[in-house]
């Protein structure tokens, strides 16, 4: 049976400087996640993805708390865990995220650079396309709802 691999698995790096920058990198990806929640022109999901690798390669403590809280759970945990997001969520991102992006383009004058974010943008959108699903909300809560059945459900194991 083909397990699937948990993208919450704690992953530490070794040399303690790598994980110093990566728990800096990611305290100001929370920031700015928490920030884009009450700022629309600020995406909240990239921010915490980014936020949930560099804690889960810095600390794993810290790690464990963002993994563990609501912010991430409301706004992330389906996507991490299932690839999926409502048409709505995506449609969004993809708009604040490509706007970020073409405004960064439209100030640059090196060609280079402009090929760079010309290839981040078609990489954006085809994962996008090709790797998240999008479902209904409906669908989204029922899985939403399911997976803290599940949280409870291994909680109390736990006990």
């Amino acid at each position: 049976m083909d397990k699937k691999k948990d993208p919450n698995e704690i992953k530490l790096v070794r040399s303690r400087i790598i994980r110093i920058l990566f728990l800096i990198v990611g305290f100001i990806s929370l920031a700015l996640g928490t920030v884009g929640i009450f700022l629309p022109v600020i995406p909240t999901v990239p921010f915490y993805l980014l936020t949930a690798f560099c804690f889960v390669r810095g600390s794993e403590r810290f790690a464990k708390w963002f993994l563990n809280s609501k912010l991430y759970k409301n706004h992330v945990g389906n996507f991490a865990k299932h690839r999926v997001m409502t048409l709505y969520g995506e449609l969004i991102l993809l708009l604040v995220v490509s706007a970020m992006l073409m405004t960064s383009l439209w100030f640059i004058n090196k060609l280079a650079m402009s090929i760079v974010f010309t290839v981040l943008i078609a990489c954006k959108y085809g994962y996008f396309v090709f790797r998240v699903t999008p479902v209904s909300r409906k669908e989204y809560l029922a899985i939403k709802e399911k997976d803290a059945l599940e949280e409870k459900e291994k909680e109390e194991r736990e006990l």
